[in-house]
């Protein structure tokens, strides 16, 4: 659990934290996280990048007449690049913040979202079954259900709302999943708080909790 403290109303902080307690709450689970998509975008964007050094730095040797036809070509590939990465960014990743397999064979999509001014988050997770069957589940809840009233990030109550609704979650974690009338109050958050960092509990789901996702 993390001890840091965020400002509650600031939505990217409540959005990135969330984020990142994903990652480190599954893969305790044993699910295989998968970072292909990360991994292309790296590389369209380096691509890139590298055009744009490599178009100045011949202009810089060579100058602008001598060169002036491959320059033309690179920023031809240049603006496809940045394209094919907008594009990947918005139709492929659509806000994937974690994909992963879990031990037998199902694989997870998570993509999270916030509207403007609604302290909600919203959760897309799609489920793929071993014979490439797809159910998605639409999950949205406010973020004072794991953030207590300091700001601090809370693992127990954000691992049950994720036991509770993934099955393949669930079946990892069972003793996350809670009743569907379970709630909590900022009283409750507080005292989990503090149980658990005295404990120790929930170290797992926090571990790395300082490296937020960039909104």
């Amino acid at each position: 659990m993390s001890s840091e403290k965020i400002t509650v109303h600031n939505l990217a902080d409540l959005k990135n934290t969330s984020d990142d307690a994903l990652p480190n709450y599954l893969n305790s689970l044993k699910f295989t996280q998968s970072h292909a998509l990360t991994d292309v975008r790296l590389a369209l964007g380096y691509s890139a990048f590298l055009i744009a050094g490599a178009c100045f730095l011949w202009d810089y040797k060579l100058g602008f007449d001598s060169t002036k036809y491959y320059t033309a070509a690179a920023v031809v590939l240049y603006s496809i690049l940045n394209g094919a990465l907008t594009l990947w960014i918005w139709l492929k990743e659509a806000g994937t913040v974690y994909e992963g397999t879990s031990p037998s064979g199902e694989k997870v999509n998570i993509a999270t979202s916030t509207k403007k001014n609604v302290p909600t988050y919203n959760m897309k997770i799609t489920l793929t079954s071993k014979n490439g069957e797809n159910k998605v589940i639409n999950l949205s809840q406010p973020f004072n259900q794991w953030f207590d009233s300091q700001g601090r990030f809370v693992a127990v109550p954000f691992q049950e709302i994720l036991a509770t609704n993934i099955p393949a979650v669930g079946k990892l974690d069972p003793k996350r999943i809670a009743s569907t009338s379970q709630g909590y109050s900022t009283d409750v958050l507080d005292a989990l708080y503090a149980e658990n960092t005295a404990t120790g509990s929930g170290a797992e789901a926090a571990k790395g909790g300082s490296k937020r996702r960039k909104a």
